[in-house]
């Protein structure tokens, strides 16, 4: 039997920026709890860096006390050096959720903007604008990393609500309906992904 109460911490890692998204279910309601960025551009050594989204990412697991952390999987790009970075700074807030004994979910890049927007090729600026849409967010972030953190948390809950993704919709609007997902609908005009 699934949680209908429970905190959900979502990360989007990075060396320079670390982006993170909070929300909580409770039974039929999603709230936004917080959103925002860890912001290490003006530390020097790597290592610093990985120290410090270790104690941060404990401090926001102490302070909002989440069920589940979700994270996303480093982007399998060309340049080897940049993954293995992003990939130490998804160790280091995955040691942080271990060490506080938290459930650990992993979500590729696609799949968390398949999640949000129903294409899985969408830009950072339409998960935003979905997610902006879906949670009624009044206050704009100031960067897109904190929308991106907030992404995965919402990936996750959709995947542990189980989505009917199996069935035939003709448009996004009856998708979301389909599957009660929070969101304007006469806003929404993005097509699920075929």
């Amino acid at each position: 039997m699934q949680k209908k109460d429970r905190i959900i911490l979502g990360i989007d890692p990075g060396t320079n920026i670390m982006g993170y998204g909070v929300i909580h279910e409770n039974g039929k309601n999603l709230d936004l709890l917080g959103m925002g960025i860890i912001n290490m551009q003006k530390m020097d050594g790597h290592f610093n860096k990985l120290k410090h989204i270790y104690e941060r990412t404990l401090q926001l697991i102490d302070g909002f006390k989440p069920d589940e952390l979700a994270i996303e999987a480093p982007f399998q790009g060309k340049n080897v050096q940049s993954m293995l970075k992003l990939g130490r700074a998804q160790g280091a807030a995955i040691s942080a959720a271990l060490t506080r004994t938290i459930p650990i979910f992993e979500y590729a890049p696609r799949k968390i903007k398949l999640s949000i927007t129903g294409n899985g090729n969408a830009s950072k600026e339409q998960v935003a604008g979905m997610l902006i849409k879906m949670l009624k967010i009044t206050e704009i972030p100031e960067t897109l990393d904190a929308t991106d953190g907030l992404a995965v948390a919402m990936c996750h809950f959709y995947q542990r609500k189980g989505l009917k993704s199996e069935s035939k919709c003709k448009d996004w609007s009856e998708y979301i309906r389909k599957n009660n997902i929070p969101v304007d609908e006469k806003k929404s005009r993005n097509k699920p992904a075929s």
